[in-house]
Order: structure tokens, then C-alpha cells, then sequence
């Protein structure tokens, strides 16, 4: 068992700690990305200490430290938000996401940006980093106008979308009125799919 002190290092750590039991932050030599064969992606998880799927798991990996921290990885053929027929393509993935879950330590947009460049690396943080930001929510109207709808759980999702050179990417936190937001993802996907997923967040 993990001591809690190694946990609170960074979220990157932790989604190595998950399933390696090391502290240290792992450094990508190959990656597997959206627009690339189920095959490829799947040999690359294998090959992946930190993201090794386990018994019956192949595209989606899921590991848990306590209840209270858990965390998924998921390759999909789906573009992200709703699932359509449209946003699917065989035998490709089309988007790469990691959530979080934690209640100890919480989760917040630095730490899955750290987590974005312990999978991926330099070359892919840096295309998110030099990315335009195209959509973020929620605006002041956004979170008056779910509060009033009682929608609640839309009113706390804070996040942005952004377009790079070479992908789009999505990085979303549950906020908590506690102060401490438990729950975050970041997505990688196409650049083709943008507009859907845009169109998917402002219209949930």
C-alpha cells in the first residue's frame, strides 16, 4: 500500500502508483494516439507500465488505490460527448481520455496537465500548450442559466476545449463548492471532431 505522502506528489505520479507503485513520473519512449489503429493503440497500452490494461481490459484501463481514488484510461473509436453513429469509425480511435477521481487530495486542471505530459510527452504537451483555446464554460450566463434549469452538476463542470496543430483536446473539473473538486478528465482527440464535441458541451 502506498503511503498517502507519495500520493500527494501530483496526479501524474499517482496514475503511475496505480499500477507500478512508483512515485516518479514515467517518461513516454512511443506513444499511441487518436487516428491510429485499435491494434497499434492496444500493443501500446500493453507495453505501458503505467497503463497496462488488466485481465478482460484492452482499450479501457481502470485502476483504484482506495474508494476514494480511482482513475480510468480510455482509448474509443467514439469521438467524446454524445455517442453518435457519425462519431464512430472501425477499427480506429478517435479520441484517448483520463479521469480522475479523488477525494483525498482532489483534483485540479495542473495536475491533469501534468498527467497529459507524463503519458504523451514533451512534443504532444507542447501542442497543447501552444493550442488556441476555442471554447471555455462555463460563462456567467451558462451557470446562471443551468442553476435556474436545476441543473446543478452542468453549473459546476468548469473546463475549455482547444485546438493544437495536431489534436484537439478537452480538460474538464467538477468543481465542489467544498473547495475541493474531486473529479477531472483531459481528452485527447481529432481535430475533425471539434465542432461536435463543442456543440455537445453547450447543448448538455
Amino acid at each position: 500500500m502506498m503511503q498517502r505522502t507519495e500520493l500527494r506528489i501530483s496526479l501524474a505520479a499517482l496514475v503511475v502508483a496505480f499500477s507500478t507503485g512508483l512515485s516518479s513520473v514515467w517518461t513516454p519512449s512511443a506513444i499511441a494516439l487518436p487516428g491510429q489503429s485499435t491494434d497499434e493503440v492496444a500493443t501500446w497500452l500493453r507495453s505501458t507500465p503505467s497503463l497496462k490494461p488488466g485481465p478482460g481490459e484492452k482499450l479501457t484501463v481502470r485502476r483504484s488505490n482506495t474508494a476514494s481514488q480511482r482513475m480510468i484510461f480510455e482509448a474509443s473509436m467514439f469521438a467524446p460527448g454524445k455517442l453518435t453513429r457519425k462519431s464512430a469509425s472501425g477499427g480506429v480511435v478517435r479520441s484517448e481520455s483520463l479521469q480522475l477521481f479523488d477525494m483525498l487530495y482532489g483534483v485540479t486542471k495542473a495536475r491533469l496537465e501534468e498527467a497529459l505530459r507524463s503519458i504523451y510527452g514533451l512534443e504532444i504537451t507542447q501542442d497543447y500548450e501552444q493550442a488556441e483555446v476555442v471554447y471555455s464554460y462555463p460563462t456567467a450566463q451558462e451557470e446562471r442559466n443551468a442553476l435556474r434549469q436545476n441543473k446543478p452538476i452542468a453549473a459546476a463542470l468548469q473546463g475549455e476545449l482547444r485546438r493544437g496543430r495536431r489534436f484537439a483536446y478537452w480538460i474538464e473539473v467538477a468543481r465542489n463548492p467544498t473547495g475541493l473538486n474531486y473529479a477531472g478528465k483531459i481528452v485527447v482527440f481529432l481535430n475533425e471532431d471539434l465542432a461536435k464535441v463543442e456543440s455537445d458541451i453547450q447543448s448538455r
